[in-house]
């Protein structure tokens, strides 16, 4: 029985979840980027698995353009989640294509300047992503608050991934430059596998946060900390909290309730930041385990109902936030509680 190439099961892998991303259906917009990159990711394996396991050089004149589109999906999807689409596209395009243009050029007519282009490429796109997400989990707001931290954290991997990747191939550049010619390519396979496979599960998880369709983004206004004004801010995203239960919104996210506060968005950021020490996706998540801890101590309903009834929109990242607010979990909140109903309250100071 013939053996299968890890490159091959690695894509194989790859592809599987990239289908099961895909079909999560729900309101929101899927995000195509991520998409793209996780197939991206997948065919550069096949790509590995065709140059080194079958000795198939041609597809080394396929690989780099393709690997220089990586770093642009990746930060095209980051951009959805942050900002509501621009308007002119077509010169973000232009500018996003230049990378693999450029690739493409140098694997025609300069070969020997390909590794460098692919580096710089790399280490451009990875400091871009995080000067785009300098202020944290915050910046992501178009991103529902259920998984804005998980979203901010796959990213953020990812673009060390990226940076990973240029150190790769610095060391790769100088092994072939020594001569060891056969053990950078072991070196290559073996790290390639690795990143294509941190980048497309990081993808996976980033895309858990879809953007709302029709999202608009309010103008922001900067403006110097004042006291007044942060209990003013405090005061009106408290009573949409207390009064609207707007918490419940499970597309909720910073620009629609910037819209719904009649403020903007990065001053809201700024304020809670300040006055509570947490990014807003944490301080809403608050209300949401607030209101799940009343359920558990006073209804019989299950911790899916409530999961979906308070905001959130799956479990992991119901439970990774009970667990943040409450040290315990919900099935043990809901055992310990049961016959201390007040106790809840404690939970939304």
């Amino acid at each position: 029985m013939p053996l299968i190439p890890l490159p091959f099961v690695v894509a194989l892998l790859l592809f599987i979840l990239l289908w099961v991303v895909a079909r999560r259906g729900d309101e929101s917009t899927p995000n195509l980027p991520f998409l793209g990159l996780i197939l991206l990711a997948a065919v550069q394996s096949v790509f590995t698995g065709l140059r080194w396991g079958y000795g198939i050089s041609e597809v080394g004149y396929i690989a780099p353009v393709s690997a220089a589109i990586m770093p642009s999906l990746l930060y095209a999807g980051v951009s959805k989640l942050v900002r509501a689409s621009d308007r002119r596209w077509l010169a973000l395009l232009t500018l996003h294509a230049t990378p693999a243009i450029i690739v493409f050029l140098l694997v025609s007519l300069w070969r020997d300047a390909v590794d460098v282009a692919l580096i710089s490429i790399d280490f451009i796109y990875a400091a871009a992503i995080l000067w785009l997400l300098r202020s944290g989990a915050d910046d992501l707001r178009l991103a529902p608050f259920d998984g804005a931290v998980p979203a901010y954290r796959a990213i953020i991997a990812a673009a060390m991934v990226l940076c990973l990747s240029g150190v790769v191939d610095v060391l790769v550049s100088l092994e072939m430059a020594s001569g060891h010619g056969a053990r950078a390519a072991m070196v290559i396979g073996v790290a390639n596998l690795f990143m294509l496979v941190l980048v497309g599960v990081a993808a996976a998880a980033a895309s858990q946060s879809r953007v709302p369709r029709n999202a608009a983004e309010p103008a922001d206004v900067s403006s110097p900390p004042d006291a007044g004004e942060d209990a003013k801010t405090i005061a009106r995203v408290n009573e949409l909290m207390q009064e609207k239960k707007l918490y419940r919104d499970v597309n909720l996210n910073l620009n629609r309730l910037a819209r719904r506060a009649g403020i903007p968005a990065r001053q809201i950021s700024a304020t809670i930041n300040r006055a509570t020490a947490r990014n807003v996706s944490q301080y809403v998540n608050q209300y949401r385990i607030a209101e799940a801890c009343r359920l558990l101590t006073e209804t019989d309903q299950s911790v899916t109902e409530i999961m979906l009834a308070v905001g959130f929109q799956t479990k992991s990242n119901f439970n990774r936030e009970f667990r943040r607010v409450t040290d315990i979990t919900p099935l043990a909140w809901r055992d310990r509680n049961a016959q201390s109903p007040s106790l809840a309250s404690a939970v939304g100071g």
